[in-house]
């Protein structure tokens, strides 16, 4: 399928490994020249390479944290008014409860919902007055189904839930479209941290630690970051115009929920 987005520029945070390059892997796939962002420049660089010599598209690269107001000024001012914004940033840690102080969840908000909303605003005024534009916001399937150790991601992921609720009606009219995608447990770095704590916690080896948790998936798999990113890719195309405001769960059935 034609997306209909060849030559648009992409602004993809988070995007040397895992989901974050899985989207921008589809989205250059589609033609769409990228400005990505990741706090690593070794593994950054890499990923820019290989789609670039993979794709043939524009790459340009900005290693910074997404999180800081140094960092999204950074990226912002190289991206300049892009066509599609593909916000990420790797989540809080886990533990319980009562482990968390007022800090934690600073930290975990700024992360997880105040850095995208920072990015939406610097962004969707431009795509407004063009006429055109789409914002995918990678967040977690714990905002269908909250996870109890993922607490402080579950808090600030549900917070971006809400502003995205509201602001993509705010913005439709204009041809701008804000979508959330959810994932659930993709073979990533993020998955490999969490199996290993409950290796840790749980006495077992890693591959039982995978084995339980692929149990607990209808599709008895992880999912895979190019399939992810097709995802995204889609929600960016001239297809997706009319997707406004949804919460799209890729999770391989683990939410256990009829809507």
């Amino acid at each position: 399928m034609d997306l209909g987005i060849k030559g648009m520029k992409a602004l993809v945070c988070a995007a040397s490994k895992g989901l974050g390059r899985g989207c921008a892997e589809a989205l250059a796939e589609a033609g769409v020249d990228l400005v990505l962002n990741a706090r690593g420049a070794e593994a950054l660089e890499a990923t820019a390479a290989e789609i670039r010599a993979r794709y043939g598209v524009s790459v340009v690269t900005v290693a910074a944290d997404i999180t800081s107001q140094e960092g999204r000024a950074a990226v912002l001012e190289a991206a300049g008014h892009p066509d599609i914004l593909v916000t990420n940033a790797g989540g809080p840690p886990p533990g319980l409860w009562s482990d968390w102080d007022r800090d934690d969840f600073i930290k975990a908000l700024d992360g997880n919902m105040l850095t995208p909303i920072a990015l939406m605003k610097a962004c969707l005024p431009a795509m407004m007055e063009k006429g055109w534009g789409r914002v995918v916001n990678i967040t977690s399937s714990s905002v269908r189904a909250p996870i109890p150790a993922l607490g402080l991601s579950n808090s600030a992921r549900a917070g971006l839930t809400g502003y995205v609720a509201g602001t993509s009606r705010q913005v439709a009219a204009k041809g701008v479209t804000i979508n959330n995608l959810l994932p659930g447990i993709h073979a990533t770095d993020r998955a490999d941290s969490l199996d290993r704590g409950v290796t840790e916690a749980q006495g077992i080896t890693l591959d039982e630690a995978r084995a339980r948790r692929k149990a607990t998936i209808p599709a008895q798999t992880y999912g895979r970051p190019r399939d992810f990113g097709a995802a995204c890719a889609f929600l960016c195309s001239q297809q997706g115009r009319f997707i406004v405001g949804q919460n799209i769960t890729l999770d391989g059935g683990a939410v256990n929920a009829t809507i």
